[in-house]
């Protein structure tokens, strides 16, 4: 399983249009409008880097109010959550 995180800068006036669009995709498991430089982020999972690569080279650049965007890999999860579901097994 691949994970990214996709930071955007889209078109104001199509923020929420986007962020719909995106939602809607089975790659992306969570879009999110946000403050600062970029305007959307969307959390992607994926099978493998192919279809990572076809979601930024084919997908996205298909939604034209879409003016730049920039892919993080993730290398590695930390996660409090995962934590605590392991501190939590046989705990009822």
């Amino acid at each position: 399983m691949v994970t990214a995180i996709i930071l955007m800068n889209v078109e104001r006036k199509e923020i929420n249009t986007v962020a719909e669009q995106l939602a809607g995709m089975e790659e992306i498991s969570e879009a999110y409008s946000v403050s600062g430089k970029n305007d959307l982020v969307a959390i992607v999972r994926v099978r493998n880097n192919e279809k990572l690569s076809d979601l930024v080279t084919k997908k996205l650049t298909m939604i034209p109010s879409i003016t730049r965007t920039e892919t993080l890999l993730a290398l590695r999860a930390y996660s409090r959550h995962d934590l605590e579901a392991v501190f939590d097994i046989g705990l009822d």
